[in-house]
């Protein structure tokens, strides 16, 4: 290597490991890669097993999107065997409840679907996702989707790309910070990969963790991730878009009220779409589940779900043929409505049955009949007005998920490169932010938090740069404590607690030293042992010292309060550690962060 490399490998190497951008980006490639090469298997898989039941064995003929018809013009044998479908989902739910019960007992508690799984994973799970998680939902959702189940694919390689970034992180001894990070990194390639649509992808991911925040720090690598699992996806599948359609445009700003009434219906289709999912999960197959177990459920689940599907073909997995066909207006608006109420019960009985699948393309698909349904009504009675009904099914599909999800940037961008241009722009930004607005309580995603403020991801961003310029001097309660010797027995400490409003008591041994604290919730069971009395000594029952000093700040007070699991800490003097000077209350923490917070609010 000659001296001008020689220098710049080492410029690269001393980059990597101190600038978490540089890291992040390089890494992030990696992830792309791995998560692109998932896409791809995951993709063909549902689109080969989907083709091989539905078309062959079943004989249904059911339309597929453009961009997605690699299998369409292989027909069967031409014999209709509706039953398959039934069947095929029985046999999965049972496949699915078996595996499921030996092992991911706890992944139908909580969760929404894969894209839950991973938000869940991000804010309490420290980014770790278990291999197994996403390899068994991985599977399990192909099987889901092919057999004719309503739930879709992009909540599965959620998961899917979360857990490649998270095992990755794993293996390159990556810091908790870098592994979240590569979370999102890896749900980023496999939204790009699956929809085609990079930017959208990337820009979903980071978002739909938080219902008013985003992740910022994620950007570069969600992006880079994204673009590199997209171009090794297309190499496989083409670039051709999902959906082949004419090119949509906005430009009479007399169609404005229209998007607004379009945002109203999306908004009343995604809190009964919610509200749906919620009741099924909760009230119908919960109940069920605690009588006959995980299998038995989702054997129930798949049995209702093929035979829904066997009587009315529209509900069967994803649906992006018939949304297509509802861009093109082969559609009539009845069937649109029709089909928005049967999609989400058939979803619901799915997924809240704890089949694995995803609520993306679903919700997707009700939001774009809905819009379906205004746009072709209201073509119907303003043709001169509304000129392109179509372009409603694309708005109704970005403004329905940005009020369910709360994650309007993302699926924005996405329609716009589904589209293949940022002609419907205004409308779009015009519909999700109603949405957005009007239909902030309803949310597909259990564990979706408000902000980073909320989220023990950032709880160090969030309290540290607080709690560090503030100082227990200026927070604790001075006076008199009551302190305990080590040898008061059990009897007297009950005279004590009778005449005192304390709940925390210092310990001194006869040399003065502190040598413990009493909590007297370690000591209420214990007070009416009257056989105890006399044999029981406070120094037997205290817990180990803990102690604070004038000059500490409050997040070093946070930290024991959190380690010490107590109320109350005494605070000593920095030059006589065993002279007490008054006690500081867990709330007086609390308290201060709070008052501090609204001051620098009002300041700003």
């Amino acid at each position: 290597m000659t001296g001008p490399l020689r220098r710049l490998w080492r410029e690269y190497l001393r980059l990597y490991r101190n600038v978490t951008y540089v890291r992040m980006t390089v890494i992030g490639i990696l992830v792309g890669a791995l998560t692109g090469v998932a896409s791809i298997v995951f993709f063909w898989g549902i689109e080969y097993l989907s083709h091989l039941v539905q078309v062959q064995w079943a004989g249904y003929d059911l339309p597929a999107p453009a961009g997605e018809s690699m299998f369409h013009g292989l027909q069967g044998d031409g014999v209709f065997r509706p039953w398959i479908i039934p069947l095929a989902c029985l046999a999965v739910g049972l496949f699915t409840g078996w595996l499921v019960e030996r092992f991911l007992p706890d992944s139908i508690h909580g969760m929404t679907d894969g894209t839950d799984a991973m938000i869940k994973a991000f804010h309490h799970n420290k980014g770790v996702i278990k291999p197994r998680g996403p390899i068994i939902r991985g599977f399990t959702s192909i099987l889901t989707i092919a057999a004719g189940g309503s739930a879709g694919r992009e909540g599965p390689i959620s998961q899917i790309g979360a857990g490649i970034g998270s095992w990755l992180a794993g293996k390159l001894g990556l810091s908790v910070k870098e592994r979240r990070i590569l979370m999102l990194t890896g749900t980023a390639g496999g939204l790009g990969a699956v929809f085609r649509a990079p930017l959208g992808g990337a820009l979903t991911a980071i978002e739909v963790i938080y219902k008013e925040d985003f992740e910022s720090e994620a950007i570069v690598p969600a992006v880079i991730s994204s673009v590199v699992a997209y171009s090794i996806f297309t190499m496989a599948f083409g670039t051709e878009p999902m959906f082949g359609i004419p090119e949509f445009s906005f430009s009479n700003i007399m169609e404005l009220p229209f998007y607004v009434v379009l945002s109203l219906a999306c908004t009343v289709s995604g809190w009964l779409y919610v509200r749906t999912f919620v009741y099924m999960k909760y009230s119908v197959f919960e109940k069920l589940r605690v009588r006959v177990g995980i299998m038995w459920t989702m054997a129930a689940g798949g049995l209702l779900m093929g035979l829904f599907g066997m009587l009315y073909p529209k509900v069967l997995s994803g649906g992006y043929g018939w949304l297509e066909q509802a861009i093109l207006g082969e559609l009539t608006v009845t069937t649109m409505i029709v089909v928005v109420l049967a999609k989400t019960l058939a979803t619901s009985i799915t997924l809240g049955s704890g089949m694995s699948g995803g609520m993306f393309a679903p919700a997707l698909f009700v939001g774009g009949m809905t819009g379906g349904a205004v746009g072709f009504t209201a073509h119907k009675f303003y043709p001169d007005i509304v000129t392109q009904p179509g372009g409603y099914v694309m708005v109704g599909m970005a403004a329905f998920f940005a009020g369910v999800a709360h994650a309007p940037i993302g699926p924005l961008v996405m329609v716009c490169e589904l589209t293949q241009g940022y002609g419907l722009l205004a409308p779009l930004m015009l519909a999700s932010a109603v949405c957005l607005v009007v239909n902030r309580k309803a949310s597909l995603y259990e564990n979706q938090l408000e902000n980073k403020f909320e989220s023990p991801a950032h709880i160090t961003d969030a309290t540290i740069n607080i709690l560090e310029k503030l100082h227990v001097a200026d927070f604790y309660q001075r006076g008199r404590v009551t302190i305990l010797e080590e040898s008061i027995t059990l009897k007297a400490l009950t005279d004590i607690i009778a005449g005192t409003n304390e709940f925390h008591f210092p310990v001194k041994n006869q040399e003065g030293s502190i040598t413990g604290i009493l909590s007297l919730n370690d000591v209420r069971n214990l007070l009416y042992e009257e056989s105890l009395f006399e044999l029981v000594v406070v120094g037997e029952l205290a817990r180990a010292p803990v102690t604070l000093e004038e000059g500490d700040d409050l997040y070093t007070a946070l930290l024991k309060f959190v380690e010490a699991d107590l109320g109350q800490i005494p605070v000593v003097r920095e030059d006589n550690p065993d002279e007490i000077l008054g006690l500081i209350n867990r709330t007086d923490v609390f308290l201060a962060y709070t008052e501090h917070l609204k001051k620098l609010q009002a300041e700003e």
